[in-house]
């Protein structure tokens, strides 16, 4: 069983963090604009990886992070400057998981 949760971490979560995509298919798989990206990127709410060669890589995860600041600034109604706010209390709950489980 613990074999299977390997494999399947392996080619699906760390799959999920793999930079792949370029900026343009990346766009197009979140649906935005490649400009939208550029824009997270400056605003500090995406990061993607730099090749060598100065090229943007995104991966499924960070394409998650976009479907979620789409939904947050389209239908919720929240600005960039919130967005960032609030994924920084996701990180810092996250943080604070993690101390709690190390304590228990």
């Amino acid at each position: 069983m613990t074999t299977i949760l390997v494999r399947f971490y392996t080619r699906v979560v760390a799959g999920a963090r793999q930079p792949v995509y370029v900026i343009s298919i990346a766009a197009g798989l979140a649906g935005c604009h490649p400009r939208t990206l550029r824009i997270y990127e400056e605003e500090g709410l995406l990061e993607p990886v730099r090749t060598e060669t100065n090229i943007r890589l995104y991966s499924d995860e960070d394409l998650h992070r976009v479907r979620v600041i789409r939904y947050l600034t389209q239908v919720r109604g929240v600005n960039l400057a919130g967005v960032k706010l609030l994924q920084q209390f996701v990180e810092i709950a996250g943080l604070l998981d993690e101390l709690a489980q190390q304590i228990e």
